[in-house]
């Protein structure tokens, strides 16, 4: 009976096989209206990973705020980059001339100048409030000073970041598919899908 079943099979298989083979005579008429020929595979070779790309760009950001971002080809950002550091500046500036004027009144009065009188830039200020002013400007100095600083640490982290995410692959070449898989230890199969990535 079972050599009976696999002669059965054996010529199945064979028939089918010959069936196959044989050739149609209509397929000599090959409709090529709905063809699409494609010449040739084209692949996107990726430039090679510059390992001290980030490390460049963040020393060209130390040396001159913008130009790490020039060397990430990132152009747009270099007036953003001026202008975070240049607004602080600018205050740490005037209030430093603030400071001065402040400072400048207080000492004559303390040399015998009397208030009101001519030469004084703040006759209706008391001596208290010349000495608040200065209180309230030098802590406005500090504060720009770091945020000067911050802005200037902020423009060299951009750039190394930056450089970073430029080497990041962004391909399309991700495929996800399901896979069948025998468990030995249970003595069952597994389903599941697999995600890869092709670094």
């Amino acid at each position: 009976m079972l050599n009976k079943c696999i002669l059965t099979c054996v010529f199945s298989l064979l028939f089918l096989g010959v069936s196959l083979a044989q050739e149609d005579n209509k397929s000599d008429e090959v409709d090529t209206s709905l063809m699409v020929v494609k010449d040739s595979v084209s692949t996107k070779k990726r430039e090679p990973i510059n390992v001290l790309a980030p490390s460049k760009a963040a020393f060209y950001s130390a040396v001159l705020p913008g130009l790490g971002q020039a060397y990430n080809k990132k152009y747009w950002k270099i007036p953003l980059v001026y202008a975070a550091i240049g607004i602080p500046v600018y205050f740490y500036i005037q209030n430093d001339k603030d400071y001065d004027l402040y400072r400048d009144a207080y000492r004559k009065r303390l040399a015998g100048f009397v208030q009101g009188s001519e030469g004084d830039p703040f006759p209706n200020v008391s001596n208290d409030g010349l000495i608040r002013a200065q209180q309230q400007l030098r802590r406005n100095k500090e504060l720009a000073l770091l945020l000067t600083i911050g802005m200037y640490a902020l423009n060299i982290v951009d750039a190394n970041v930056d450089a970073h995410l430029l080497q990041f692959n962004v391909d399309e070449d991700l495929s996800l598919r399901p896979h069948f898989k025998y468990n030995q230890m249970e003595n069952t199969s597994d389903l599941g899908l697999t995600l890869n990535f092709k670094f």
